[in-house]
């Protein structure tokens, strides 16, 4: 199923990126993939990564902490050079892989734990780092890093578990959810406001969403718990085929909700409510005149 998702993202000209996926069964990752282009990401004809954050074939586009690598895939296809890194070799070489394949331009993959980075001061143009300061035991220095990265100008888009989500899933998720490698830190919007600001980058949009993702994760739970299963090592990688009947019943359950007249208000309050993720884009000044 995850390659299924990720194909949608490689560089296939006939391949629409932002169409929800159309298949026989309801899977809680395509009902999310449909889910996140409402709320303005992966959109394939603006070359939006995230409404604001466009990436042409004139960009360097830094993608730490890659994982899956939808993100660097999304930048690829529209031409971008691209540098992405992991923790974790199999991530790195599989991305690699699937560049190589579909790519031509300058691409290099890392495996970095990211303090620092073995790269160059200003080396990207737009720098990503989405679900990853959660999982570091000191945000700040990781944050100088990821500016340090950028070139004067350079676009950031930055993401994090929000908290009410987080401490919601507290009464159901494994201690093991909230240690490492998993979530060490939780943000609040004002402390990852801080984080950025403090770090020289000024703040250009804020959004919070993925409430159907705060749910999805509770049935995770509820599914693991019931088989006698306590995650180990980092927990999405868990989170895939075949998924559980009480995630597939509630992934069904939001797609005919986003189907209703009124699905896509009815959503957005919900998101309101308890979003799972929050979303800052941000910029490096031109100079140190142009800082807050």
């Amino acid at each position: 199923m995850i390659r299924r998702l990720l194909a949608r993202f490689r560089p296939a000209p006939a391949t629409p990126v932002a169409e929800p996926v159309v298949a026989d069964t309801v899977s809680p990752r395509n009902v999310g993939l449909r889910d996140a282009v409402l709320d303005g990401w992966f959109l394939a004809d603006s070359g939006e990564l995230l409404k604001g954050f466009a990436i042409t074939a004139d960009d360097t586009l830094l993608d730490v902490g890659c994982g899956e690598g939808v993100a660097t895939l999304f930048a690829v296809r529209q031409g971008a050079s691209v540098i992405f890194t992991d923790s974790e070799y199999d991530k790195v070489h599989d991305l690699a892989r699937q560049i190589e394949a579909h790519s031509c331009r300058t691409s290099l993959g890392l495996v970095s734990n990211s303090l620092p980075l073995p790269l160059a001061e200003g080396c990207a143009s737009k720098v990503v780092c989405m679900e990853v300061l959660e999982h570091i035991d000191q945000p700040e220095p990781f944050m100088a890093e990821l500016v340090r990265m950028g070139r004067p100008g350079a676009q950031y888009l930055l993401s994090v578990p929000a908290p009410a989500g987080e401490h919601l899933q507290k009464g159901i998720a494994p201690a093991s959810y909230y240690q490492s490698p998993n979530h060490v830190q939780i943000f609040t919007p004002e402390r990852f406001a801080a984080l950025v600001e403090d770090a020289g980058l000024v703040i250009e949009h804020r959004q919070a969403s993925g409430f159907f993702w705060v749910m999805g994760m509770i049935f995770f739970w509820a599914g693991e718990r019931a088989a006698g299963r306590d995650p180990a090592g980092a927990v999405r990688d868990r989170i895939r085929e075949p998924f559980m009947p009480l995630m597939e019943s509630w992934a069904r359950t939001w797609q005919h909700l986003l189907d209703h007249p009124d699905g896509l208000a009815i959503k957005q309050t919900l998101d309101r409510f308890m979003p799972k993720s929050q979303v800052i884009i941000a910029r490096k000044p031109l100079d140190v005149g142009d800082a807050p």
